[in-house]
């Protein structure tokens, strides 16, 4: 009861898998990935062994097609699972067996695999497929919109319930200590692609850095009374609020930026993701300014 895609960005050395379940806790189970190997998913009745195994025989110099072979023959439940492999090499490969419960199969393309067991109908997967094909942004974007489009044509039959968004890159860790670049999960809610979008922007916006612009904007007119307003409701602002955006209103955003954790960009830097950014952004309060900052901040490449 499950669909996913996993996906390499040969520009970055990112590798990374996507995936949404009727099933608690998905990303504790499925995701599997190592910047000096590759991803890989394991799904349906899942053998969590394929992650380690499969990551150790990618290191070792084997193809994906060959470590697909390698851990089913010696799966004597093979049949039952499911798992797609794409290495850092380049190679993809994948396994739908015999006795995947329907609707269940698998689509390849360049540099990605997507895979689902019990599906609504057989339109989810090319949904997945083009989607990944066709949406411009990062590995991040293009695997959360891939989930989108998988569940928006059909999705698993049984219905929603975790999601997680899993990728790697050398050094890509907090602080580059490790390659865990994007590690996110939503182990059970309603709508769990919509709150993993959410807290990957949160996640984007707080841990990822991106490249400095080489211009920046101050705030003013409407924007300016409308984040100053924000941040008076939040409680870092207890002046009037008018469209101009002076030393006290940064005082002010400077306080929400270290409470948040935003230090991976100068106050300059997120007041200019502000100004670009508040027309385009969702929710209210704190969301709002966050969703800001992070469409504000998607014009710059990701470090």
């Amino acid at each position: 009861m499950t669909f996913s895609i996993v996906a390499r960005d040969p520009e970055t050395d990112a590798v990374g898998i996507a995936v949404q379940s009727k099933f608690v806790s998905v990303g504790s189970v499925v995701p599997f990935a190592a910047a000096d190997a590759g991803a890989i998913a394991t799904q349906s009745f899942a053998n969590v062994a394929y992650g380690p195994d499969g990551l150790d025989l990618l290191r070792e110099g084997h193809s994906a097609s060959e470590v697909v072979e390698k851990l089913t023959d010696a799966d004597d439940e093979a049949e039952s699972r499911q798992v797609g492999v794409v290495g850092q090499d380049g190679s993809i490969a994948v396994f739908t067996g015999e006795e995947c419960f329907d609707v269940a199969g698998d689509i390849q393309g360049e540099h990605y695999t997507v895979q689902g067991n019990i599906l609504e109908n057989e339109e989810t997967l090319p949904a997945m497929a083009e989607t990944f094909e066709t949406t411009a942004g990062g590995l991040p974007e293009k695997l959360i919109a891939a989930l989108h489009a998988g569940n928006d044509a059909g999705g698993d039959s049984r219905g929603e319930q975790g999601a997680a968004l899993y990728i790697v890159k050398p050094e890509g860790g907090y602080d580059g200590g490790n390659d865990r670049w994007v590690d996110v999960r939503v182990d059970d809610h309603e709508r769990p692609i919509d709150e993993l979008e959410r807290v990957f922007k949160l996640y984007d916006v707080t841990l990822l850095a991106r490249e400095e612009p080489e211009e920046t904007r101050e705030l003013d007119g409407e924007t300016a009374r409308a984040v100053t307003a924000t941040l008076a409701e939040l409680g870092f602002y207890d002046g009037e609020a008018t469209e101009t955006f002076g030393d006290d209103e940064r005082e002010a955003l400077e306080e929400f930026r270290g409470l948040n954790n935003f230090e991976n960009h100068s106050l300059a830097v997120v007041e200019d993701a502000l100004a670009r950014g508040w027309d385009d952004a969702e929710g209210t309060g704190e969301e709002q300014m966050v969703d800001a900052i992070w469409h504000g901040l998607s014009r710059l490449d990701r470090k």
